[in-house]
């Protein structure tokens, strides 16, 4: 998968999977689409970069002894994941078009 493509598809996940429940990194990582071969190295990056862009939170409990950090999305979040739907059409509008083309 093309890696800009993978990088819009991995926000919209990692944002869907926090919308679910709050959650903590490794559970993110287990409940995105094994498809987009999410890891933990690449995971933090992302979520420090939607933590900026304003779309989610992060707060700290315990957890057997040591703090797990938590994502909370942010209403601006939810609004960006029903962005993503609206333009799902368009998408897949793109996608049938390549298709016809490649199947000649």
């Amino acid at each position: 998968m093309d890696a800009q493509l993978k990088r819009g598809f991995l926000d919209v996940c990692v944002l869907a999977s926090i919308n679910r429940q709050d959650s903590y990194g490794y559970q993110i990582v287990k409940d995105v689409p094994s498809s987009l071969h999410l890891t933990e190295s690449t995971l933090y990056p992302l979520l420090k970069r939607l933590e900026s862009a304003g779309l989610l939170t992060v707060y700290a409990i315990e957890h057997n002894g040591r703090l797990r950090k938590y994502y909370r999305i942010t209403p601006a979040g939810v609004t960006y994941l029903d962005e993503f739907l609206k333009d799902w059409d368009d998408v897949l509008d793109v996608y049938e078009y390549v298709k016809r083309g490649a199947n000649r």
